[in-house]
This record gives structure tokens, C-alpha cells and sequence, in this order.
């Protein structure tokens, strides 16, 4: 059994977000130990580090947990995890997309934009309505 801190340090998940988790229903509530520390077991920590790697792949943390209720099923319904996951692909595309514009709306703006001027037209056409 291990201390939050060790539980947060073995799997990358920060104390406070340990902490939210817990308060949010999304992994169960761990043991106590006499002093009333939370104690941290193998299995424990190995759900932390499954909804780490779900953050960094970008998934909303429902899904996260949707995902690792999945994981602990008695039968894993690879049917809705990929469902699921093509969603997600389908939000990340859509994000890039949306990041493209903004890219190509900043360049235009600073294309304009020359050192030495007295007036920066960056600044002028956000200042125009």
C-alpha cells in the first residue's frame, strides 16, 4: 500500500487531481490507514496511470472514465471503446481545423506588420469593429 505521494509520483497524476478524482466518483474512494492517510494499492495506481494515459491522448475526462469502466468490465466491449475513440478522432480533427484558421488568420495579420512602424496595423484591425 502506498501514500498519495507515491501513488501521484508512480503514475504522473497529480495529488490534487488524485484528490478531485476521488471526489468526482471517477476511481473509488481508497483505503485509510489507522491515521486516516489514504492508502493506495497496485490496482489503485494502475487506474491512475490508465486515466493519465487517456488525458494525454486528449479524451474529455467522461470519457476517460467511460473508458476505464470498460477496462474493468467482466467482458471488454471493444465495439463501444472504438466507438468511443472515432468520436474523439472526429473532435480532433475538428479542433485542427479550427486551429488551421487561426493560424492562417495570425499570419495574415502579422504579415502586415513592419518593424519600425510608428502604428502597427496588427493592433489597428483588432481595434477595428
Amino acid at each position: 500500500m502506498f501514500a498519495i505521494g507515491e501513488a501521484s509520483r508512480q503514475s504522473g497524476v497529480g495529488i490534487e487531481t488524485i484528490r478531485y478524482y476521488e471526489r468526482e466518483g471517477i476511481v473509488p474512494k481508497p483505503e485509510r490507514a489507522s491515521n486516516n492517510r489514504r492508502m493506495y494499492s497496485t490496482h489503485d495506481i494502475g487506474r491512475l496511470c490508465f486515466l493519465k494515459k487517456c488525458r494525454d491522448l486528449g479524451f474529455p475526462l467522461a470519457d476517460a472514465k467511460t473508458l476505464l469502466g470498460l477496462s474493468e468490465g467482466d467482458s471488454e466491449d471493444c465495439q463501444s471503446v472504438k466507438d468511443l475513440a472515432e468520436h474523439h478522432v472526429l473532435n480532433v480533427r475538428e479542433k485542427i481545423r479550427k486551429l488551421r484558421r487561426l493560424e492562417a488568420a495570425l499570419t495574415e495579420l502579422t504579415a502586415n506588420c513592419d518593424s519600425g512602424n510608428v502604428s502597427c496595423p496588427m493592433l489597428s484591425q483588432l481595434r477595428a469593429v
